[in-house]
């Protein structure tokens, strides 16, 4: 079988108190879960059934290579210690990307996922969101196969990054791309667009309505707090570059907008208490590493915590279990791009 290599990289809360630097510690402890694949990235993480689940991509580099497409690789545990291999999802001809995972109402795990096909010249041809469910038990997985977006928006390049669950309805942000070029310098501010969809199975989404959020927004997550209120984090591409932070009450389609003072990549984030969020990102700094930022409900940092790492990073999936923040991410400081597994004590976040 013969497989094209990715060229493109889609690179793709209210307090008064100054954001403070906090390395990874003795009471952070993170341990290596996997490094079998060449490449091994772009994480999430669950609980279902009383175990963990962590999902990444198997390549061959960041984004391909060596003809290579990239694979969706499930891990699970019962203690967050030892891990195995549940499942290995690869669809021929096409480059599986950055696998999301959460939980269906009929009690399944959902794993979304983006697929990618190039043309003869190794150049973004097709990309489309996909879908995969667990057995009840958790123990197999179903073959991806390609979601549906609602015509309403007109189909083009599409990729829906996470779904997230609430009251029966999985939302999640679908990125377009409109024009697609080798560089993203010479794109329109409005060549890239992102859409609130909605789904009840996972196979079609429907349009809720978009987000008026300019210079290439793409990777973005859905969360909702205790009074229904949408809040979606997003990646910018170009402009500032810095994310920016949006909210909707319902019926989810009269936004405002807090724009972020840190680059975001991989974002992912989670509510802590009423008026705290959990961000977790890729730094972007002289050295690269995966960031843990409490904020307020703005976007303010009030607190970071460097993961260890370094290189090719972040990614991350985060839960809160038995008083810890485990997060999930990957780095490629130790030579090999590897998954890595963090828990970080509640009390490392409550004390600024």
């Amino acid at each position: 079988m013969k497989r094209y290599c990715i060229i493109f990289i889609i690179l793709c809360a209210c307090m008064v108190a100054e954001a403070e630097t906090v390395p990874s510690k003795d009471s952070i402890q993170i341990a290596k879960i996997w490094d079998a694949g060449e490449h091994n990235a772009f994480t999430d993480l669950i609980r279902f059934k009383n175990r963990f689940y962590c999902s990444f991509r198997e390549g061959a580099g960041h984004s391909g290579g060596n003809g290579k497409n990239g694979k969706v690789r499930i891990l699970t545990s019962k203690n967050g210690k030892k891990w195995e291999s549940i499942a290995l999802l690869e669809t021929e001809g096409v480059d599986l990307r950055d696998p999301k995972l959460s939980v269906t109402p009929d009690n399944r795990i959902m794993v979304v996922m983006a697929g990618v096909t190039f043309d003869k010249s190794n150049f973004l041809e097709q990309l489309y969101p996909m879908v995969s469910f667990s057995s009840p038990s958790g123990k197999t997985f179903s073959l991806p196969q390609k979601s549906i977006i609602d015509p309403a928006i007109s189909p083009s390049r599409d990729w829906i990054w996470r779904v997230t669950w609430h009251k029966g309805i999985g939302y999640g942000i679908n990125y377009q791309l409109k024009e697609n070029a080798r560089d993203r310098s010479s794109l329109k501010r409005d060549a890239w667009l992102v859409y609130l969809m909605r789904t009840t199975d996972g196979k079609y989404f429907e349009k809720v309505s978009q987000l008026d959020i300019p210079d290439l927004p793409n990777e973005a997550t859905v969360r909702f707090d205790d009074k229904d209120n949408a809040y979606v984090l997003v990646r910018k591409e170009a402009g500032d570059k810095m994310g920016v932070l949006a909210k909707s009450g319902i019926p989810y389609n009269n936004w405002e907008y807090h724009d972020v003072d840190f680059r975001l990549g991989g974002p992912n984030f989670i509510f802590f208490g009423n008026n705290k969020l959990i961000v977790g990102t890729r730094m972007y700094e002289a050295v690269t590493s995966t960031g843990i930022l409490l904020t307020d409900l703005t976007g303010k940092v009030l607190k970071t915590i460097k993961l260890r790492g370094s290189g090719d990073t972040s990614y991350p999936g985060m839960l809160v279990y038995k008083k810890k923040l485990w997060v999930s991410y990957y780095s490629s400081h130790e030579a090999k791009t590897s998954i890595y597994m963090a828990q970080i004590p509640i009390s490392e976040l409550e004390t600024l």
